[in-house]
């Protein structure tokens, strides 16, 4: 009795145990299954690599310069007895600005010019005498002495008087005055500074090797952080025929319109010398690129083929696309594109989108990507 319970129990221990080594190998199959089964593929964005011209440009940084600005000062000393103007207005050619106190000096003057009269009647007379040989002719040279300095000592005071008026030098926009009424000013006071907006110089630098490219009347594109995706053109309008020898770079000038005043001098820039030569390259979006430490490279997407060279299609009868990493040689970057130098032709896909998920041979399907940047040549890309 006893035995035939133990075989019983053993029967049902067996049984359980076959019945769990059938569910593991049962789980087992399908997992077999499902790793064995071919993967489904993995949505990508692409674009195809095109050939055009792209614009060779020489990037730089420069600070805006204007075309006349100056800061008005006083040669004289004196006192502020009234003040012409109203900060930030535009003045004309020789408009008065400040009138100093002149009151000592106008004193002055009318006591050289009585002098200078006196001096004229003198020397008329002693002409008169020393043609009849009344008085010598040392006499005679002393009174023509005489009058030259007096005519210099009222040219003097006039000069001096005419200081205390301060005339604004050229037209253009006054900036903030500094003085009040009342004020004393040594010589050297600044009044307010003094800008000719209407046209613009740009100064920047470029490296030495760089000067055989660059030519008067070249355009170039400036854009300012106060405007951003605004392009002001303009002109190289000089070049400086020594480089510095502390940086070896080449000083170059240029010069730009600017009709509504926006641009302000100051102001840094950020501008493109536009080169005369448009060469064919072979450009992607930036996106297209995997930049690494050991190279940058991009993934090719091609036709699957199998070993007769015969395309591979899926069951809806579409060829199997799948991708090949391959490293490149990039050149310029500029709005979004980049240059191939080696490595890619003109026509075959590159992948834009989703390259964190791939590898070497992977199954893709092509997918909307995202939009494409502006022209790297237009307008609108030259802006951003």
């Amino acid at each position: 009795m006893l035995l035939r319970r133990m075989l019983i129990m053993l029967g049902v221990v067996v049984l359980v145990i076959l019945a769990l080594a059938a569910y593991k190998g049962f789980s087992i199959f399908q997992q077999i299954q499902q790793f064995s089964a071919p993967q489904p593929p993995i949505n990508v964005g692409a674009v195809t690599a095109e050939e055009g011209p792209w614009q060779t440009r020489l990037p730089a940084i420069g600070t805006l310069k204007a075309y006349q600005g100056i800061d008005l000062t006083v040669e004289v000393a004196g006192t502020v007895r009234d003040v012409l103007f109203r900060s930030g207005e535009k003045v004309s050619l020789n408009q008065p600005l400040i009138q100093m106190d002149s009151d000592v000096e106008k004193a002055s003057l009318a006591t050289a010019e009585a002098e200078l009269g006196l001096a004229r009647v003198e020397f008329e007379r002693g002409r008169n005498l020393v043609g009849r040989q009344a008085i010598s002719k040392s006499e005679f040279d002393r009174l023509a002495a005489t009058l030259e300095k007096s005519n210099a000592s009222v040219a003097q005071l006039k000069a001096t008087l005419a200081k205390k008026r301060i005339l604004a030098p050229f037209a253009g926009t006054i900036g903030i005055r500094q003085v009040d009424v009342g004020d004393y000013l040594a010589s050297g006071t600044t009044i307010a500074t003094l800008q000719d907006l209407s046209t613009l110089y740009v100064d920047f630098f470029l490296p030495e090797q760089n000067a055989p490219q660059l030519a008067i009347g070249q355009r170039v594109r400036v854009s300012v952080a106060a405007y951003p995706g605004e392009v002001f053109e303009g002109q190289i309008s000089a070049i400086n025929p020594k480089v510095e020898t502390t940086t070896r770079n080449l000083q170059v000038r240029a010069t730009l319109d600017n009709p509504d005043e926006k641009l302000l001098p100051g102001m840094f820039a950020n501008l493109d010398v536009l080169l005369p030569e448009e060469p064919s390259r072979v450009r992607v979006p930036e996106t297209a690129i995997t930049y690494t430490l050991y190279g940058n490279s991009v993934y090719v997407i091609a036709e699957k083929k199998d070993e007769q060279g015969n395309v591979q299609k899926d069951d809806k009868g579409q060829p199997v696309l799948v991708v090949e990493r391959r490293f490149v040689e990039t050149g310029q970057r500029r709005d979004g594109w980049v240059v191939t130098l080696k490595g890619l032709q003109a026509g075959e896909r590159v992948v834009t989108d989703g390259q964190l998920k791939l590898d070497s041979g992977a199954h893709v399907a092509i997918v909307d990507s995202l939009a494409l940047p502006a022209e790297p040549n237009s307008q609108t890309g030259a802006a951003q």
